[in-house]
């Protein structure tokens, strides 16, 4: 029941070939999401998120900057400090290493967050449509 948070395959980022050149997980002055400390089995300590919680600002090469968000409610258990240091393990392995963090649902919400998420199949339709749409 956990939910590991990548980028979409149709995210710009993997899309126009572009070079990412920072990643910073400092959301404001007082919020860095490199300071979620979560300890024991309740997950102590854990940011909690909404699902329009920032959880890092991805800088490209030509000056773009991406605000990612967490999309679901829950605890945040782990970010993924490897892009830190390596940005393109977002582009070249977005759904395994390249992740950007570990979100944790409450029991009781978990079930109607996967009720509420698109299948494979449903998302490649969704992008068709949208690539219809606008051509």
């Amino acid at each position: 029941r956990i939910c590991v948070i990548t980028l979409a395959e149709a995210h710009p980022l993997l899309q126009s070939g572009k070079t990412i050149k920072s990643i910073n997980y400092q959301i404001s002055a007082n919020c860095s999401r490199l300071q979620n400390k979560v300890s024991g089995k309740s997950k102590r300590g854990a940011q909690f998120l909404t699902e329009l919680a920032p959880l890092c600002r991805i800088s490209s090469s030509d000056g773009e900057e991406y605000t990612i968000y967490s999309c679901i409610r829950g605890r945040l258990i782990e970010v993924n400090e490897n892009i830190l240091s390596n940005p393109a393990l977002l582009q070249q392995k977005p759904s395994t290493e390249g992740y950007i963090a570990v979100v944790l649902p409450k029991f009781e919400e978990s079930k109607s967050i996967t009720q509420g998420l698109l299948t494979q199949k449903e998302y490649e339709e969704v992008l068709l449509k949208r690539r219809n749409s606008s051509s």
